[in-house]
C-alpha cells in the first residue's frame, strides 16, 4: 500500500492532539492537513477532498457529528472514511456515530500504535476494494465499486460507504445467507466494535432507498440478497 497517495484530514480543537496525530501519521507516509473545528473541516473538504478524516466529536463552533453530516451532504464525499476521536468520559452513542457515517472510533488518550494500526487497517481495505474493480449486475441493480455508484432501475442511488459495502457484500453472492458475525468482520472489520443494531439500521436504510424486498432477513441467522428481475 502506497501511503503517500492517501490524504488524511485531522480535526480537533486541541493543537497538541493535532500535532501528536499528525506527527505519528506523517511518519507512516500519509499526507496530512488539519482543521481546528467542524466548520473549518467542511470548508477544507470542499477545497480538497481527503481519503480519511479523523474527527473530534466535542468542538466549539461546530461539533464533529454535525460536521460529518454536512460533509456527507456534499457531492462526491460518500467514499470518505470517517474516524471519530472521543474522550472516554464523553457521553455519546456509537450507534448514532455509525449512522452519521463513522467507520471507526479511537478513544483519547490516543495510543500511537493503536492509532497507526487502525488507520492502516482501514485504508488497506480501501486499497483492496479498489484493486478488485468489480462491476456487480443483479437484475435491475448495478454496483460499480470503482466509481462507488449504485444504479437501480436506471436511477443512481446515493449510499454512504458502509451501506454501499454492505449491499456490495450481500449482492456478491445472491441467495447466500451472510451471518451477522461475517457481515461485521467483512464490512466493519474485526478491530471495530459496533452495537448489535448497527447492521439492522444499515439494512433498513438500504431497503428504504432501493427495494424492501431486495434483502431478506433470516431470523436468528443473518441476511441474504434476492435478485430482482
Amino acid at each position: 500500500m502506497d501511503k503517500s497517495k492517501f490524504h488524511l484530514l485531522i480535526v480537533d480543537d486541541e493543537p497538541d492532539i493535532i500535532e501528536f496525530v499528525s506527527y505519528n501519521l506523517s511518519r507512516e507516509g500519509y499526507q496530512i492537513t488539519s482543521a481546528k473545528n467542524g466548520l473549518e473541516a467542511v470548508e477544507q473538504v470542499k477545497k480538497n477532498k481527503p481519503d480519511l478524516i479523523l474527527m473530534d466529536i466535542m468542538m466549539p463552533v461546530m461539533d464533529g457529528m454535525t460536521a460529518v453530516s454536512k460533509i456527507k451532504a456534499l457531492p462526491g464525499t460518500n467514499d470518505i472514511m470517517i474516524v471519530f476521536l472521543t474522550a472516554r468520559s464523553e457521553d455519546y452513542s456509537q450507534e448514532a456515530g455509525f449512522e452519521a457515517g463513522a467507520d471507526d472510533y479511537i478513544s483519547k488518550p490516543i495510543k500511537p500504535k493503536i492509532l497507526v494500526h487502525r488507520i492502516n487497517a482501514l485504508l488497506r481495505r480501501v486499497t483492496k476494494a479498489d484493486t478488485l474493480g468489480k462491476l456487480i449486475e443483479r437484475g435491475n441493480l448495478v454496483i460499480d465499486s470503482t466509481k462507488y455508484v449504485v444504479i437501480y432501475q436506471s436511477n443512481q442511488v446515493v449510499l454512504p460507504r458502509k451501506e454501499f459495502e454492505l449491499l456490495q457484500l450481500l449482492a456478491s453472492h445472491p441467495d447466500k445467507v451472510f451471518g451477522r458475525e461475517e457481515i461485521l468482520a467483512k464490512v466493519w472489520g474485526r478491530d471495530v466494535v459496533v452495537g448489535d443494531r448497527t447492521i439492522d439500521v444499515h439494512i433498513r436504510k438500504i431497503r428504504e432507498k432501493i427495494n424492501n424486498d431486495i434483502i431478506i432477513t433470516i431470523k436468528g441467522v443473518g441476511y441474504k440478497f434476492v435478485e430482482q428481475v
